[in-house]
This record gives C-alpha cells, structure tokens and sequence, in this order.
C-alpha cells in the first residue's frame, strides 16, 4: 500500500484500558498496510514503552502517519519528550 497516504491522530487516556486498545490499534493499522507480524510486534513494544515512559500523567496525542512511502508514528504528552518513530512502507 506504499501509494496510499493517510493521517490517523487520536488523543487518549492514560490508562491501562487505553493502552490495550492502542496495542489493537496499531496491529491493525500496521496490519493494513502490510507490515509482517514481526514488525507489527516490534513497532506495538515500542509504542507502548512510549506511552507508559516517563512519570508524566494525563491525555497523550498519537498519530499515524503514512506520507510519501513512510508510515511516521508520534506519541506527545505535556511535560514529557516526544517521541516518533519512521518506517519505509511495505512494498507488495
């Protein structure tokens, strides 16, 4: 799906609820644009080591984005460093 380009922001909760549904999340968006299961697993460990990093609590923005080959994920959150990732986007 390398010729597709989309933006999926979200802002959300700082629980254990939320987290879990992001996990899903990012499986499926990884999934949808054809990422193998490894990668998946590897990407969702990161993200959730973004997410719960650090002592600042409250709402935290992700998104994903997918823009001129490469799938960019970010997580911000007041009063901690953000972070981002970015990964060529799976040719079929």
């Amino acid at each position: 799906m390398s010729d597709h380009e989309f933006l999926f922001a979200l802002e959300m909760a700082d629980d254990p609820e939320t987290s879990r549904m992001l996990g899903e999340l990012c499986a499926v968006v990884l999934g949808h644009v054809g990422y193998p299961q490894p990668a998946i697993a590897e990407v969702n460990r990161e993200l959730h080591a973004a997410i719960t990093r650090g002592n600042a609590a409250g709402r935290c923005d992700v998104r994903f984005v997918a823009h001129r080959g490469a799938l960019e994920i970010v997580v911000a959150r007041v009063g901690a460093a953000e972070w981002r990732t970015t990964r060529p986007l799976p040719t079929p």
